[in-house]
């Protein structure tokens, strides 16, 4: 049996974080949710995450800071974007900063569904790879 995924919704619209959890609820994910990059950058200081549902505009700090903090300290942690203001200038900085994905409101459920089981399956991907590569270091 596999382990849920752990998703972070970080919105500060609460009929985002009722609806994401809803849709994710039934796709074998555990889902918290943070109104704020504030709060968000708590919650995961506290417990682990693999996926961040992550909005651009919010009130004291703004996604891309809260972006750049969370591939700081937790670089393992994929971030999906989620913008209902989408440029390609925001969208190139959100990759560069190192987003998994970015996709702009509104947005569907199978939209949701599939960023997130994508992002989840990069990152077991990477890990694998990374003890792959541990591995073959040691030996």
């Amino acid at each position: 049996m596999s382990e849920k995924t752990k998703v972070l919704v970080v919105d500060d619209e609460e009929i985002i974080h009722r609806s994401y959890a809803r849709i994710l609820a039934g796709g074998n994910c555990n889902v918290e949710v943070a109104w704020n990059g504030k709060d968000a950058l708590q919650a995961m200081k506290q417990r682990a995450v693999d996926v961040v549902l992550l909005d651009m505009r919010m009130p004291e700090m703004d996604g891309m800071a809260v972006l750049k903090a969370i591939k700081t300290q937790w670089p393992e942690i994929e971030v999906v974007v989620i913008t209902g203001n989408p440029s390609i200038e925001s969208a190139k900085e959100a990759v560069a900063l190192g987003a998994y994905d970015y996709l702009a409101k509104p947005v569907g459920p199978d939209d949701i569904i599939q960023a997130t089981n994508r992002a989840m399956t990069h990152k077991k991907w990477a890990l694998h790879c990374e003890a792959q590569s541990q591995s073959t270091a040691i030996h």
